[in-house]
């Protein structure tokens, strides 16, 4: 089971998509060390304490991270810096999934 479970809309085309997520993952390697291949709309990546899958599919994107134990502590600061690029790479229609939070929290 994931630590970290991102589902996000997108509208982008499929190939658009794809180069974005691949820039994005080059980023890391070179900032992180991160090794990452593709495997057909998937993309697996790894580091010392992290692994895990990006799967584009026409409309959503999907980001399960699994995390080591020193990383689990991390955990809140890296789903806001992965929703934060998921922001950048895929613009405002990915952003429908913080509008229900943001109503919840309005809400109390």
């Amino acid at each position: 089971m994931s630590d970290i479970h991102i589902v996000r809309a997108h509208t982008m085309p499929l190939k658009k998509a794809k180069d974005a997520a691949n820039d994005f993952a080059r980023q890391l390697k070179e900032k992180f060390d991160l090794a990452y291949e593709w495997e057909g709309e998937t993309l697996n990546f790894q580091r010392s304490g992290a692994q895990g899958t990006l799967t584009l599919t026409k409309s959503e994107v999907t980001i399960d991270v699994t995390l080591g134990f020193l990383l689990k502590a991390f955990k809140g600061t890296m789903t806001g810096h992965i929703n934060d690029n998921l922001d950048k790479l895929f613009g405002a229609a990915g952003s429908a999934a913080k509008a229900p939070a943001k109503k919840a929290a309005k809400a109390k």
